[in-house]
């Protein structure tokens, strides 16, 4: 069986529950392979602390040019669905940030002055046998975007004769839905809160979209799950768990400690779900729900006021994994500024729409790339196309019996979109138009106009997203003269993130005192280093692990870093998220006293 564990947002107990699992079907005996394929934020051996005896590096084509052939046509920047090859006055720039690794520029040029070399972009690590379990993860390098290529090789080292559980990164793109490929059952992991929910639904229309029987666990449980179990009903998907909310948990899980090794009532709790997941697996998958759309206003009163700023700055608050208090943050952020221009760049799963119902002004669809699709009347079944893509995008049909009656079908999640297949095909067989592949808003808020995006489910080329989202907030500024931009990243250290941190004036990185948040703000301070952008500090839950705490600051300063605030654990928080709030608007609280005192350091780092 393979079991993929996905979350739609980080910080939900993904990587928890897919350990603890693992943990409590090895002690029953069972042959198990826990494979974390979260390769941006990797986390999963932080808890099961491996001692690793094989390591294997990922690589990729990627072209490298021939100056002294190139004649700077410019046909290799026109075919390049992913603009990640310009001409400027005849010289050919390539940027490594946006390439993917198609093969389209090698195939048009020419001169023949590109070639493909084989570059790393990853690593996967193997314990084969460690504490009764095989162990793998993957591990993406700092600057490079093709998780999906690390992802499939983590996915080399499934055993069918083995229990799988395969650890997804956080999102619906297309590092998840590689990690979702060909599993037998999607276990959903959410907690019972407006964010939760939110980002459920999107999660839950991918797995369904892909035809993936699914299950929902709601972790940090208190009993009253109202708000998940409603919808649950109402899109027919079982809820086959519960794990219980306790500090307890959050404390062992700060140190890294396996929580059924501290905490046996959890044992069973585990088991339980397991057999609703066997029992789920070959089930009729229901209909994919639809989500909610943003809808222009019907009448908008309210212009934006302008400021009286002749340029302006931009914050962009990052996580390195999710769940950490980012959108949080930056909500109470946006509060006290007053005015500016917000860009939500989470566009996976956008979240601060929950916190300022944005008045949507404006709506355009976003076109991502192309969609290619196989005529089987012309296909003739020579394989050309399979042979030069890729992505293992293309894949046979038909009878297996007959191959004289096979042709070729496109993998509509496999495809990126590089258009390859339609140059090669000898026979016109394959066909291609533009692909919408999400949409962006511009709306009013109480806190000034908003840019936000959703990209579809499953979709490829969220960076160009957050690029369309970053650039229209930057108009913004301009056009009323506001002096900030506050933007709300999304986690990991891939495409979208490289799109929202790339030229910003200030990092501002929210963590945990955790042995999975150290490690998550390391790899994001090194992002931040790779492009050359300043950045500080946030401590959430500081309380629940004081050494972790100070172990975080000890890190900023030897990264040229910081730690400019330290918010407590503290339940008003969750009460302002149940409320729809932000944490200041909610009332006074320890909280709250010390986002104020945050802000207040950041403002001083902008100015200097």
């Amino acid at each position: 069986m393979v079991i993929a564990v996905a979350s739609g947002k980080g910080g939900t107990g993904k990587t928890t529950f897919s350990v603890n699992l693992a943990y409590v079907l090895a002690g029953e005996n069972k042959k198990v392979r826990l494979l974390d394929c979260d390769v941006e934020e990797p986390n999963d051996y932080l808890f099961v602390k491996p001692v690793f005896t094989e390591t294997h590096d990922v690589h990729v084509s990627k072209p490298v040019l021939d100056k002294d052939k190139c004649t700077g046509c410019g046909k290799c920047a026109e075919a390049c669905n992913y603009k990640a090859i310009a001409v400027i006055k005849g010289k050919v720039l390539l940027f490594n940030e946006m390439c993917h690794s198609c093969g389209v520029c090698s195939y048009v040029c020419p001169e023949n002055a590109f070639r493909e070399k084989e570059t790393k972009i990853g690593t996967v690590q193997i314990a084969p046998d460690h504490d009764g379990l095989f162990f793998a993860h993957g591990e993406l390098d700092i600057g490079e975007t093709l998780a999906p290529k690390v992802v499939a090789s983590v996915k080399k080292h499934i055993d069918r004769a083995s229990v799988n559980i395969i650890d997804a990164s956080p999102g619906t793109a297309c590092p998840v839905v590689k990690a979702l490929e060909d599993a037998d059952v999607a276990v959903l992991v959410t907690e019972p809160t407006p964010f939760g929910l939110n980002d459920l639904k999107l999660a839950l229309a991918m797995s369904l979209k892909m035809g993936i029987p699914t299950g929902i666990v709601v972790n940090r449980s208190d009993g009253k799950d109202e708000i998940i179990e409603q919808y649950a009903r109402k899109v027919h998907v079982p809820i086959i768990g519960r794990i219980p909310f306790r500090r307890v948990y959050a404390e062992t899980y700060s140190d890294g400690g396996i929580l059924i090794r501290h905490h046996e009532e959890l044992r069973k709790n585990l088991i339980e779900i397991y057999d609703s997941i066997v029992a789920l697996a070959g089930t009729p998958v229901p209909a994919v729900p639809q989500i909610e759309a943003f809808m222009p206003s019907i009448a908008i009163s309210d212009k934006p006021n302008e400021g009286f700023a002749e340029a302006h700055k931009e914050i962009t608050v990052i996580s390195g994994k999710g769940g950490t208090g980012k959108t949080t943050v930056t909500a109470c952020f946006a509060q006290l500024s007053g005015k500016q221009v917000l860009a939500d760049n989470d566009v996976d799963a956008a979240d601060l729409h929950l916190l300022f119902a944005p008045r949507v002004r404006e709506s355009h669809p976003f076109v991502g790339g192309i969609k290619a699709t196989i005529d089987p009347s012309k296909c003739t079944g020579c394989g050309e196309c399979a042979r030069a893509c890729h992505f293992d995008a293309i894949r046979l049909d038909g009878p297996a019996n007959d191959m004289t009656k096979r042709t070729y079908r496109i993998e509509e999640f496999a495809c990126e979109g590089c258009g390859l297949c339609t140059r090669v095909c000898p026979v016109g067989a394959i066909d291609s138009k533009n692909a919408v592949t999400g949409n962006w808003f511009v709306s009013g808020t109480d806190r000034g106009p908003m840019v936000h995006a959703r990209l579809g489910i499953a979709e490829e080329n969220s960076g160009r997203l957050v690029t369309q989202v970053r650039n229209r907030a930057g108009e913004l500024a301009r056009e009323l003269h506001m002096a900030r931009i506050l933007g709300d990243g999304p986690p990991g250290t891939g495409c979208p993130v490289i799109a929202s941190v790339s030229g910003t004036d200030l990092i501002v990185i929210v963590t945990e005192p955790t042995v999975s948040g150290v490690h998550d703000m390391e790899r994001v301070l090194e992002l931040a280093a790779h492009f050359g952008v300043p950045a500080v500090v946030i401590v959430n839950k500081a309380d629940i692990n004081a050494n972790q705490a100070k172990h975080i600051a000890d890190i900023a300063v030897t990264r040229n870093s910081s730690v400019v605030g330290y918010i407590p654990f503290d339940s008003a928080v969750n009460d302002a998220l149940m409320a729809g709030e932000t944490v200041i608007a909610h009332g006074e609280s320890t909280a709250a006293d010390a986002i104020r005192s945050a802000w207040e350091v950041v403002c001083e780092v902008l100015r200097k």
